[in-house]
């Protein structure tokens, strides 16, 4: 039997870089086709999409916005260097999400497809994010932030509040695309669930 010792190495500065700006673009994709395909999902980027269609605003300052309150929280329970990652994330996503659709023009899109690939894609974005020491903040800052303060386990707040959108949805949406938000949604937490996972990713920054 041979041991395996694993060794921790630091992100350098060119490969958050470019992990900030795939990592981005590439949820800022998913979040494109959630909203041509007229798709909701959880957390606070489902609670903008939904404010989206409620009320015509931009996804992109709706999103930006939102998730302002929570910095404060983010700096009580992840520090500075974490919650400026988690700022930079957001407001990348708020401006590619704003300039995507001028990038591709999406003529047909099958909702379906749009809901798997929507949430595979914005799922591997967020989990290029967390494997840089960053998030996109919004409601899972105050979920861990419940957690530590004993009042809720994080997961089961995250689940209540995303059960809580996708609620919402019913009243927005048909009943078709809420099912296919379903559907996506379970796409994007099977990709954090099956890749975010301690002893698979060592290194940090």
């Amino acid at each position: 039997m041979t041991e395996t010792t694993t060794t921790t190495q630091r992100h350098r500065l060119a490969e958050d870089v470019m992990a900030f700006l795939l990592g981005t673009l590439i949820a800022a994709l998913g979040v494109t086709l959630y909203s041509e395909a007229l798709l909701a999902t959880g957390g606070t980027m489902g609670l903008s999409l939904l404010l989206q269609r409620i009320t015509g605003w931009n996804f992109a300052l709706v999103f930006f916005v939102i998730n302002l309150p929570f910095y404060a929280l983010s700096l009580l329970r992840m520090g500075w260097r974490t919650t400026l990652r988690t700022f930079i994330a957001v407001s990348l996503v708020s401006l590619f999400a704003k300039l995507t659709p001028s990038w591709i023009d999406v003529s047909t899109l099958d909702p379906i497809y749009a809901a798997i690939v929507g949430g595979g894609l914005t799922g591997v974005g967020l989990l290029m994010l967390f494997r840089h020491r960053a998030s996109l903040g919004g409601l899972t800052i105050l979920a861990l932030y419940l957690q530590d303060r004993g009042v809720m386990r994080a997961g089961y707040f995250q689940l209540c509040i995303d059960a809580l959108i996708l609620l919402l949805a019913c009243f927005v949406l048909r009943w078709d695309k809420v099912l296919l938000s379903l559907v996506g949604a379970a796409v994007l937490n099977l990709v954090i669930a099956l890749n975010h996972r301690p002893g698979r990713y060592v290194a940090v920054s």
